[in-house]
């Protein structure tokens, strides 16, 4: 009997290839998914963390805006407060020096001597630039003794002499400086 058995295995080799490939597409598809899903999230979470710092950048932004609009109103306070203090400081410097001032111009008409002129006086700082007229060379002399002698004036110096005859045949302009200075103390 010799009966060849013959077993046809192709179907089910087929079957199983189809069902190994079934679950291998299976398997794959939710790689896929998973892997999707996976960089989806992570996308999400950097997205979020980005806007997260965005808006965290955004405050700082106006706040330091904020912060400057203040630093800049400081500034004009400032500004401001030096520009009073200088008007403060040349009001009082004024007040302090009224009496001062009315103290040389007195002390100006006791030391000018007889027949000399002053046709100005001009005061820079504490020097003070007099022009004048005088009867001769002599009053300009005495003049500037009298400076010399005074309390109130130091270093007198002549800067010009020009002879005037419209005055008087011995008559000259002058001009001269004169430092102004504050009587010492006496104890």
């Amino acid at each position: 009997m010799s009966h060849d058995i013959r077993i046809n295995l192709l179907p089910w080799r087929e079957e199983l290839r189809e069902q190994k490939k079934q679950e291998f597409l299976k398997v794959t598809l939710g790689i896929l998914v998973l892997a999707g899903m996976t960089v989806f999230g992570v996308d999400r979470f950097y997205n979020n963390e980005i806007e997260h710092q965005a808006s965290r950048n955004d405050y700082l932004t106006l706040q330091i805006r904020f912060l400057e609009e203040q630093i800049q109103e400081i500034k004009l306070l400032q500004q401001k407060r030096n520009e009073l203090l200088a008007r403060i400081k040349v009001i009082q410097e004024l007040q302090g020096n009224r009496p001062i001032i009315v103290r040389i111009f007195d002390e100006l008409a006791r030391r000018l001597t007889p027949r000399v002129f002053f046709r100005s006086v001009q005061m820079t700082g504490s020097d003070l630039s007099i022009n004048g007229v005088a009867e001769s060379n002599n009053r300009i002399s005495n003049q500037l003794r009298n400076f010399s002698e005074s309390e109130w004036f130091e270093r007198p110096n002549v800067t010009e002499i020009n002879a005037d005859p419209t005055m008087g045949p011995q008559a000259s302009q002058f001009a001269l400086t004169v430092s102004q200075t504050a009587p010492k103390e006496e104890d």
